[in-house]
């Protein structure tokens, strides 16, 4: 924010915050992902004259902003599908950003005044890399197939590193004309994934050992969010890939967190990385929108519409290249994993490939890659065309996150993507063994003990074989009357802890009892009615 005191920062962050809450609350209304209300939003904004100038800082967002983001989606990412789809996942993040790199830097002399192919690849390696952070914030909220958004999820979390080699090559040839060769590329990359997931892995072991000697909530909180920092930190400062050490370190100790964290810690964990994510995702996509001003007021010289054609004809090379790559890069992945790797893989519908193809958005990252361009060569001459590399990145964010991102639901129902129906075999198999092992102990706990409690065990048998029937075969009888016992308890248990929840505010505010115990009652009505809550919402996916 240029030229703000301190006082006046904190006003304008405050305002940021109020403005960010409040478009979320109408993308909920509007049923739109967040990420692309906000954008809106911001660019909206940037028109009035009062309102701050806030300048995107690239550091901000690299060092700030991006690993904890980075690591708060590879925590939610699944190792397994992760591991299976990594082939699919290669094509992309470094298949499908050199060949968009490439293609780019081709394409961009005849179609930009004062580009050539150097100037075009540096464009196409800063264009060519999808953002994690819209990604992962648009992706799970448009009711896309499981497997589609494993893949996009995967995709943008990894090219970063991709990207990162090309845009290096990229600026070495414009600043110190350097012809870097492609076993150099290969050399750099390996080294920048190889070190960046050694150091991700180590400093992932470190906290493992750390946390398993902790046993307090606030301590393993803070520890959670210094963590991507650190390794972010570390990994640059040996020149790898920050992104891809955060990225290993995160499905590392997703992998190992059931065995670190206590109950209590995973609920408060979970709480607080949802607000840091939410807020670090709406500051980042509003003040995205708010850039324009910087973006269009360094091009004084072009004309608006000239600079529309620009950013318009930039997203369809890119689109197009997308879909191009991705028809051939689908088969290839199919036949490494049939003939090389021996896995039993089924060809996906061209739909589903047409919807990956379409769902390749950018977001802020590119444009604080385009900003963090140097300002000067080699020679103490000037970046040719910097200015015009940040709008159309700019332009590009634009097209490609509103604009893909407001015709994909349609598109999705269009190819009969919505609502999908989605086998739940798997899980009822799997919940039917953990049920089927507990009742077992539970009847071997019942054989060492007394007749005394035998109420106890009845009950607690026929709680669990309403379970195992609930998760049967859905045509039998015995699972449609535990479906159906199991909803009714549901909704008077939600009934009864609202009973029980009013009457200890009674209870409160006629001073029979103190706020201390109040909090205690409400925590632990709080627990039953987010468990409540949980199973209501399995309900509603099966339904």
């Amino acid at each position: 924010m240029d030229g703000f005191g301190i006082h006046a920062a904190e006003t304008v962050a405050l305002i940021l915050m109020v403005l960010v809450v409040l478009f979320a609350v109408l993308a909920q209304r509007i049923k739109t992902p967040y990420p692309i209300v906000l954008v809106i939003a911001g660019l909206v904004l940037s028109f009035i004259p009062q309102v701050p100038k806030i300048h995107l800082n690239p550091d901000v967002v690299f060092l700030i902003v991006l690993p904890p983001l980075l690591y708060s989606g590879a925590w939610q990412t699944s190792w397994l599908d992760f591991r299976k789809n990594i082939v699919s996942i290669t094509m992309l993040a470094v298949g499908l950003v050199t060949f968009t790199a490439i293609g780019v830097a081709y394409a961009a002399p005849w179609v930009f005044k004062g580009f050539d192919w150097h100037l075009g690849f540096v464009l196409g390696a800063v264009v060519s890399t999808t953002d994690a952070i819209a990604a992962t914030a648009i992706a799970r909220d448009l009711g896309l197939p499981k497997r589609i958004v494993d893949i996009l999820e995967g995709e943008s979390l990894v090219n970063d590193a991709t990207g990162l080699v090309a845009l290096a090559f990229a600026v070495a040839l414009v600043v110190t004309g350097e012809r870097p060769t492609i076993g150099q590329g290969g050399l750099r990359l390996t080294y920048l994934i190889g070190v960046g997931i050694v150091v991700g892995l180590l400093i992932g072991l470190t906290v493992e050992w750390f946390e398993r000697r902790l046993e307090d909530g606030p301590i393993e909180i803070a520890v959670s969010i210094i963590v991507p920092y650190v390794v972010y930190l570390t990994a640059e400062a040996v020149h790898a890939s920050g992104v891809m050490a955060v990225i290993a370190c995160g499905l590392y100790l997703a992998r190992k967190s059931s065995e670190l964290f206590s109950p209590t810690v995973r609920i408060q964990a979970w709480a607080v990385w949802e607000s840091l994510t939410f807020v670090l995702n709406g500051l980042v996509f509003m003040a995205l929108g708010l850039q324009l001003p910087y973006v269009i007021g360094e091009l004084k010289d072009h004309k608006l519409s000239e600079l529309i054609a620009y950013g318009l004809a930039l997203s369809v090379i890119l689109i197009l290249l997308r879909l191009i790559w991705m028809y051939p890069g689908t088969y290839i992945s199919i036949g490494i994993r049939r003939y090389i790797l021996r896995e039993k893989v089924e060809r996906p519908p061209a739909s589903n490939i047409f919807v990956v193809g379409w769902t390749g958005m950018r977001g802020v990252v590119a444009l604080a890659a385009a900003i963090s361009l140097p300002e000067m060569l080699k020679n103490g001459s000037k970046f040719p065309q910097r200015n015009m590399i940040i709008f159309l990145t700019f332009a590009v964010i634009l097209v490609t996150l509103v604009g893909q991102g407001l015709t994909l639901p349609p598109l999705i129902r269009a190819l009969g993507l919505a609502g999908t129906h989605v086998s739940h075999e798997e899980e009822h198999k799997a919940r039917q063994k953990i049920l089927r092992i507990a009742l077992e102990r539970l009847n071997k706990e019942r054989e060492k003990d007394s007749e005394e409690f035998s109420d106890v065990y009845d009950a607690l048998v026929k709680m669990y074989q309403t379970k195992i029937e609930k998760f049967s075969d859905e045509s039998r009888p015995e699972t449609l009357r535990a479906r159906a016992r199991t909803k009714k308890h549901s909704r008077l248990m939600q009934e009864l802890v609202r009973v029980e929840r009013r009457t200890a505010v009674h209870l409160r505010n006629e001073g029979e009892i103190n706020d201390e115990l109040l909090r205690q009652i409400e925590r632990e009505l709080d627990l039953t009615e987010e468990r409540l809550t949980v199973a209501r919402e399995d309900e509603k996916l099966e339904g």
